[in-house]
């Protein structure tokens, strides 16, 4: 596993930005908007692409912080338009998370990750789970057992399965931070 920590101060595609860390109840959020982009981003979705960075786009952070080292779970990431709108769901799986220096959430990436498209009320439509060959070489090269990469494969499933159903924790977190955010 690799040890991920979620502050994007030194990211080399964004020329100008500001960022944020707040503390909410069993949340850490980490608000990010790329006010100057060097590169665009656009990533695939199913069939189509879709833009995920550029200039004025906002990447909130919902990160859990009751997880706990060595447990598996998931951190939210909503990545939104200049005008506000957001463009992709992205959860990370992990086995751990904790928050380190700085206020800064940190995860141990168990490689898995969901993506979902944006429905109106607060619900996912079109999912998928990305990066299964990364999550099956970290198996072959012996940084995640096989026990660990199944459960993490069904803890996908069940985000998956939330987010659809609009009832994924951490969406109704992120709502309530981006309607009012100094709560």
């Amino acid at each position: 596993m690799k040890r991920k920590v979620f502050d994007l101060r030194a990211w080399p595609r964004v020329a100008r930005h500001t960022q944020t860390v707040t503390a909410v109840p069993g949340y850490v959020i980490v608000d990010f908007t790329a006010h100057e982009v060097t590169r665009p981003l656009d990533v695939s979705f199913g069939d189509r692409t879709l833009r995920i960075l550029d200039d004025g786009y906002r990447w909130v952070r919902v990160h859990p912080t009751g997880t706990g080292q060595g447990a598996l779970g998931d951190a939210l990431t909503v990545q939104l338009n200049a005008a506000g709108q957001p463009q992709q769901l992205y959860v990370d799986i992990h086995a751990g998370e904790g928050v380190g220096e700085g206020g800064f959430p940190w995860t141990d990436d168990l490689y898995l990750d969901v993506i979902a498209d944006w429905q109106a009320g607060w619900r996912a439509g079109e999912t998928h789970v990305i990066d299964g060959e990364e999550l099956a070489e970290a198996v072959r090269a012996g940084r995640v057992t096989p026990e660990l990469a199944q459960a993490a494969w069904a803890h996908a499933r069940q985000v998956e399965e939330a987010l659809r159903a609009g009832t994924y924790a951490p969406l109704g977190v992120v709502r309530a931070y981006l309607e009012d955010p100094y709560t």
